[in-house]
C-alpha cells in the first residue's frame, strides 16, 4: 500500500512541477484549491462546504459568468474560512485564494469584464519560454537526433552565438518546466548541446550570410557575452561594429571569471572566432573607457552605442581589516588565476564566505591550488544559490560546508598585516519573510574565532560604471538604468544590458540582453532586419512516452580532477545522446502549439 502511495505522490509531484509557463494563473490556483479540498477530513463546515463554494465561484470567474459582487463574496468567504477552519487544510486553502485575489487582480478583472485572460497570457513551449534567449530547443534537439550537428549549432546560433560556452556553463533554466517531467525526468538539454558541439566545432559551422552594408557604425563597449552577442547580430544585419574591450582578450567573465576546468578557453575561442566571422566587426582590446578614450568621444563618433559591461569588480565587506593581505573578493581571485597570477595556497587554511556560483568556482579553484583546507560559511541555507551540481562537485573535491554562521569581522596579524582568523556568530532559523526566504537570528551561543590564512569573499560583484555616470548616463546603486528594450533612460542612441543593468547574473541572461539590444538598435537606426536561420527542423514524429532514464553528463573522478585544471566533464556516447534526444516530446508541434517568431522588444 505504501509503495502505491509513493507512486501516486511521485506522479502528482511530476504534474505540479511541469505546469507550463504562460498558463492562466486562475486555472492554476483553482487546481491548487482542489488539492486542498481533497485533503479535507470533512469534520468542520468552513473547510468541508466553504472550499467547495469558493471553487464554484472561481469556476464562474473562469467561465466568464462572474461579476464584481462574485469577487466580494469569494473574498468574504475565504476570510471566514481562514478565521474559523479547525486545521491548516482550510486555512491554507482559503489563504491561497486570498493571495490570488491580490496578486492577480488584473486577471480577475479581465475575466469579469472581457471574459478572457489578460492579453498575451497563453500556454507556451516551456523550454523555449524559460530560455532567456528563447532558443528553439525542440528544433535543435530534433536536429541532433537526426545526426545534423552543424544544423543544431545553426539553430542555437539563431538566438545564441555561444553554443559551446553555454553547452558547458549554462544553468539550463530551459529544463525546469520540461513537460517530459510528467513521464519521468526533464530532457538533458545542456548535455545534448554539449554533445553537438563536441561533434562539430562551432567555428567550423559558417555563420548566416550577412545583409548588405548599411553604412551605420555601432560601438559596443565590453567584449563579454552580452557585447559580443550584440556585435554578432548587428554585424549580420549589415552594420559595422567596433568592440572596445578593457582586457587583452575577448570573452569577459566567460574568460576571466569561469575556471578552466569548467570552460576550457580554447573551446570559448571557437565561439568567438565564429562570432567575429559574422560580418564587419573590429576589435580594440586593451582599451579602457575613461582612460584611453572618453565615452563622449565614442558617442559623438558612432550612430549608436551598446554598453555591455560585465560585473567584474568583486565586493568587499564594510568592516575592519577588509583590505588586509590575503583577503580577496572571489571575482578578483578568479581573475588573478585566469591571468596567470594564481597565489600559492599550498598548506594554507582557506575560508570562503558566500554560496553562489562564483563562490563555488573560487572554492574549487582553491582546491586545485593545493590549499590544505577550504571551509565555506554562509548565514542561511538559502544563501547557497549555486547550482546543486556545483555544490556537490565541491563537496566531492574536499570543500567543507557550514551554514547558520553569521560573518562578524576579520582579524589580521598586527606584524604581518595578513588575515589570521575570522569571527563567526552562530545563528538559529526564524520565520519566513514575505519573499518565502527563511530569516535567522543570533543564537545564544557565543561568537567564535576560526583560524585561516586566506580569506575569499564571495559576496557579489559590481560593474565599473563611474566614468559613464560622470558622462551623464543614469546610474543607480552601481547599475545603469535601462528599460526592457535595453534603451538607456534619457540617453538617445545609447543602449545597455547584461550585468551592468541587472547586477551579477548568468551568461545566458547576458546573451539574451545582447540579442534584444541588437534588434532594438537596428529598429532605432530605422531598419527591421531579420537574421536568416539556415537550419531546417525535421518533422515531428509521435513519441511513445515510454518511461526512460535520463542520461547525465559524467565527470572525472574527484581525486583525479582536483589535482589540475583540466576540463572535468566527459562526453556523452552516441547511444546516450540519441536515446536522450528521442525522449523529447516535441512540444513545438504537440501540446503547446506552434512556435512563434519575433525578437527585440
Amino acid at each position: 500500500m505504501n509503495e502505491r502511495i509513493d507512486v501516486v505522490l511521485h506522479r502528482f509531484r511530476s504534474r505540479m512541477s511541469s505546469y507550463p509557463p504562460g498558463m492562466c494563473p486562475l486555472a492554476l490556483y483553482r487546481s491548487l484549491l482542489q488539492i486542498s479540498m481533497n485533503q479535507s477530513c470533512g469534520k468542520c463546515v468552513p473547510c468541508r462546504d466553504g472550499l467547495v463554494e469558493v471553487d464554484r465561484m472561481l469556476q464562474s470567474v473562469l467561465n466568464g459568468n462572474a461579476t464584481e459582487n462574485t469577487l466580494k463574496q469569494m473574498e468574504d468567504m475565504c476570510r471566514m474560512i481562514a478565521e474559523s477552519a479547525d486545521c491548516a487544510v482550510g486555512v491554507m486553502g482559503a489563504n491561497l485564494i486570498l493571495d490570488s485575489l491580490s496578486e492577480f487582480a488584473d486577471e480577475y478583472k479581465s475575466h469579469i469584464e472581457k471574459r478572457r485572460c489578460v492579453e498575451n497570457v497563453t500556454q507556451t513551449i516551456p523550454c523555449v519560454t524559460l530560455c532567456p534567449a528563447h532558443v528553439d530547443v525542440p528544433g535543435y534537439v530534433a536536429l541532433i537526433k537526426a545526426g545534423d550537428y552543424a544544423g543544431a549549432i545553426k539553430m542555437i546560433r539563431d538566438r545564441n552565438p555561444f553554443p559551446t560556452a553555454c553547452a558547458m556553463v549554462c544553468e539550463h533554466p530551459c529544463e525546469r518546466k520540461c513537460r517530459r517531467s510528467i513521464i519521468d525526468d526533464p530532457i538533458n538539454i545542456r548535455g545534448l548541446k554539449k554533445y553537438a558541439v563536441d561533434q562539430v566545432s562551432a567555428d567550423q559551422v559558417p555563420a548566416p550570410a550577412k545583409n548588405v552594408s548599411t553604412g551605420k557604425e555601432i560601438a559596443v563597449i565590453g567584449g563579454g557575452p552580452s557585447g559580443l552577442t550584440a556585435a554578432y547580430f548587428l554585424a549580420l544585419m549589415g552594420h559595422r561594429v567596433v568592440v572596445f574591450e578593457e582586457h587583452e582578450k575577448l570573452g569577459g567573465m566567460l574568460r576571466y571569471g569561469i575556471p578552466e576546468y569548467r570552460l576550457p578557453k580554447d573551446r570559448l575561442d571557437e565561439d568567438i572566432r565564429a562570432i567575429l566571422s559574422a560580418g564587419d566587426i573590429e576589435v580594440k582590446c586593451g582599451v579602457r573607457i575613461g582612460r584611453d578614450i572618453t565615452f563622449e568621444e565614442i558617442k559623438n563618433k558612432y550612430d549608436a552605442v551598446y554598453l555591455g559591461l560585465g560585473a567584474q569588480l568583486g565586493n568587499r565587506m564594510p568592516m575592519d581589516n577588509a583590505d588586509a593581505e590575503n583577503v580577496v573578493p572571489a571575482a578578483d581571485f578568479l581573475q588573478m588565476v585566469a591571468n596567470g597570477n594564481a597565489p600559492d595556497l599550498t598548506g594554507k587554511k582557506v575560508v570562503l564566505i558566500g554560496g553562489g556560483n562564483v563562490a563555488m568556482d573560487a572554492a574549487r579553484t582553491a582546491v586545485r591550488l593545493n590549499a590544505e583546507t577550504i571551509h565555506v560559511f554562509t548565514r542561511k541555507r538559502d544563501d547557497y544559490t549555486a547550482l546543486f551540481s556545483e555544490i556537490e562537485g565541491a563537496m566531492q573535491e574536499g570543500v567543507r560546508f557550514r551554514t547558520l554562521l553569521n560573518f562578524l569581522n576579520i582579524e589580521a596579524d598586527k606584524e604581518t598585516g595578513k588575515v589570521s582568523a575570522v569571527w563567526l556568530q552562530p545563528e538559529i532559523v526564524g520565520k519566513y519573510d514575505k519573499f518565502g526566504m527563511v530569516t535567522t537570528e543570533h543564537s545564544s551561543n557565543y561568537p567564535y574565532r576560526f583560524k585561516c590564512d586566506y580569506l575569499i569573499l564571495g559576496v557579489g560583484q559590481r560593474s565599473d560604471t563611474a566614468h559613464f555616470e560622470e558622462a551623464g548616463i543614469p546610474v543607480e546603486r552601481g547599475r545603469i538604468m535601462a528599460d526592457t528594450a535595453c534603451r538607456v533612460n534619457g540617453a538617445d542612441g545609447v543602449f545597455s544590458g547584461g550585468d551592468c543593468v541587472t547586477g551579477p547574473s548568468t551568461a545566458i541572461n547576458a546573451i539574451a540582453a545582447g540579442q534584444v539590444a541588437a534588434f532594438n538598435i537596428d529598429e532605432y537606426l530605422g531598419y527591421h532586419h531579420k537574421v536568416k536561420c539556415e537550419a531546417v527542423v525535421p518533422p515531428a514524429l509521435p513519441n511513445p512516452c515510454i518511461p526512460t532514464g535520463r542520461a547525465e553528463i559524467e565527470e572525472k573522478d574527484p581525486f583525479e580532477r582536483r589535482d589540475n585544471f583540466d576540463f572535468v566533464e566527459l562526453s556523452m556516447t552516441k547511444e546516450e545522446a540519441m536515446r536522450e534526444a528521442g525522449r523529447c516530446l516535441r512540444c513545438d508541434h504537440y501540446g503547446c502549439g506552434a512556435m512563434e517568431g519575433g525578437r527585440g522588444e
